[in-house]
């Protein structure tokens, strides 16, 4: 079972998405170029951003893909942004047909919606939120204008002075792991892959199975994962 991950950013999502495989698929193994495919591996490589992931990173990636004739699954992971998650996939859809790409074998392309981005999804995680009055007044101000422990974080808007819901779904998150002497950066989320950090994610959606849809989207498909393996061992 051979994955590749094409996935949007630069920095977290290529340091966060490893590290969730590592607990959610310990049998894969990363590998550094497309090529070196053998058995139960994965690639990821960043996109470069929105739009640069359609318009070019998309193209190379299938021939990566073709070229190889290992893969199982081409996967690839975006956010949603200012759009809907049927908007986004729409838009992944109309790249692969305007560019005429096709996968060949039995490779099958799997989009992974971030909705509205990564942090959004990481502010799921109840155990790091606040029991008592923080001591941040910023914070107890996102708050009270929507409490994503009690509410689903993909369903939060962006507050006032903030452009994107990306951007202040960042700030709500740095600012709440912070009350915990969390520091979470894009370039350096380490405490956001760690195992007990997804077990709370995961956690989440266990008790609350209608909030984060496209998290529980990418848990499905690792599920998926793991009974294709376990069926061939």
């Amino acid at each position: 079972m051979n994955l590749y991950f094409l996935v949007e950013g630069r920095s977290a999502e290529r340091k966060l998405y490893p590290m969730w495989l590592h607990h959610l698929l310990p049998t894969l193994s990363q590998i550094p170029v497309p090529a070196a495919a053998n058995r139960n591996n994965y690639f990821l490589i960043s996109g470069g951003g929105y739009p640069h992931l359609l318009d070019r990173q998309l193209s190379a990636s299938y021939a990566d893909v073709n070229d190889s004739g290992a893969y199982d699954y081409l996967v690839v992971c975006l956010d949603v942004d200012e759009v809907s998650p049927e908007e986004r996939k729409d838009e992944v859809i109309s790249a692969i047909a305007k560019q005429k790409l096709y996968l060949l074998g039995t490779c099958e392309l799997v989009v992974i919606l971030q909705n509205r981005c990564l942090e959004t999804w990481l502010l799921a995680n109840r155990s790091v939120y606040p029991r008592q009055k923080p001591e941040s007044e910023e914070l107890q101000e996102y708050i009270n204008y929507y409490n994503v422990f009690r509410d689903d974080p993909e369903k939060m808007g962006h507050y006032a002075g903030f452009s994107t819901h990306a951007q202040f779904h960042e700030a709500y998150l740095k600012i709440m792991l912070r009350e915990k002497n969390i520091r979470y950066t894009k370039q350096n989320p380490k405490d956001a892959g760690e195992k007990h950090y997804l077990e709370a994610m995961i956690d989440r959606t266990e008790k609350e199975p209608r909030h984060l849809q496209t998290f529980q989207d990418f848990l499905v498909f690792c599920q998926r994962v793991r009974q294709r393996i376990a069926s061939v061992q």
